[in-house]
């Protein structure tokens, strides 16, 4: 299966923004958008023979093209979103597998967020601080207080922070960020500033690690690449291309030859070129999908090219 461009799907939130030039040409008197979701499984296939396809149908039909053999759950694994926030989301807690199938959901929700943008005196809320109980959450939620027991992070542009399924946190306004997560679109809300949506109160509570692995991950350079981020569920690499390279030399240390990938230009443009497809276009902010299939490549710098790349991390490997 060759590698195909996926249309990004651009979801309303009432946080989100009407004008998301430059990053995307859209902007609307409607309804604020506040993700652009990337890999999501009402995405269409946009080249291809499978064009027109969403991504959920064609992993169902495909999965093992898609993920290689005895790569887990024949479905999409991984949820790529752009964030932008206008306005606080809420103050929100997702759980993890074991609490989600409890509840009848497929998986958890850990994720990642890398600042593609930030302006100054950006900030998140990543993590409760240190001494903070279940009571003190519970009462921060019904008397409004709740942002006074959150630990507060600066962001920056090329801040990764990981949040991993427990974590009580919260996006603010001020920064652009690229997420990678579970597929899974699972949030208990604690608070949400008065806005008439449902809340999750008891599931939040029950969902709640009073301590995790969030914070802010330091990147680990190589010679080739940058790896943002490597934990369970998800491996986040940004790759330096210098003209062009192979797809086999994205390939990290250790990672098996037959797999899935999805390349993201943060920045610039990029195409790829191979035996058996036409060459395909990764303009900025697109997302090229990579089958386990996929036949031999190489992708050219068309000018500026930031390139992310993002591989799953199955539990059993992690």
């Amino acid at each position: 299966m060759a590698p195909f461009r996926i249309t990004p799907r651009f979801v309303e939130r009432v946080w989100g923004s009407k004008d998301l030039r430059p990053w995307y040409d859209w902007q609307s008197d409607g309804e604020p958008v506040g993700e652009v979701w990337l890999t999501g499984d009402e995405c269409l296939v946009e080249t291809g023979p499978h064009a027109g396809q969403t991504l959920s149908a064609l992993f169902a039909r495909a999965s093992e093209d898609l993920l290689g053999s005895g790569a887990g759950a024949p479905d999409s694994p991984l949820l790529l979103k752009v964030i932008f926030a206008k306005g606080k989301l809420s103050v929100q807690v997702h759980p993890d597998d074991k609490l989600a199938q409890k509840y009848g959901q497929p998986r958890g929700k850990t994720e990642c967020w890398y600042a593609l943008a930030a302006e100054p005196g950006a900030q998140v809320a990543c993590g409760l601080k240190a001494g903070v109980t279940l009571d003190k959450v519970r009462e921060g939620i019904h008397e409004g207080t709740l942002e006074e027991s959150l630990n507060v992070l600066d962001v920056a542009a090329g801040n990764m922070i990981f949040v991993d399924a427990g974590t009580v946190h919260a996006i603010w306004p001020g920064s652009i960020l690229l997420e990678t997560q579970q597929n899974c679109d699972l949030t208990y809300r604690m608070y949400d500033y008065g806005r008439p949506r449902e809340l999750h109160i008891e599931k939040s509570l029950e969902a709640t690690r009073l301590t995790t692995k969030a914070g802010k991950v330091a990147a680990h350079v190589l010679s080739d690449r940058s790896i943002l981020v490597d934990a369970e569920y998800f491996r986040v690499e940004r790759i330096a291309v210098q003209g062009s390279r192979t797809g086999a030399s994205l390939l990290g240390a250790g990672e098996p030859a037959h797999g899935l990938a999805y390349l993201f230009a943060a920045a610039g443009s990029g195409i790829l070129c191979g035996d058996g497809f036409e060459p395909l276009e990764l303009p900025a902010r697109g997302v090229v999908a990579i089958p386990a299939t996929s036949p031999q490549f190489v992708i050219e710098d068309r000018g500026g090219l930031d390139l992310i790349r993002f591989t799953p991390n199955w539990p059993s490997r992690a």
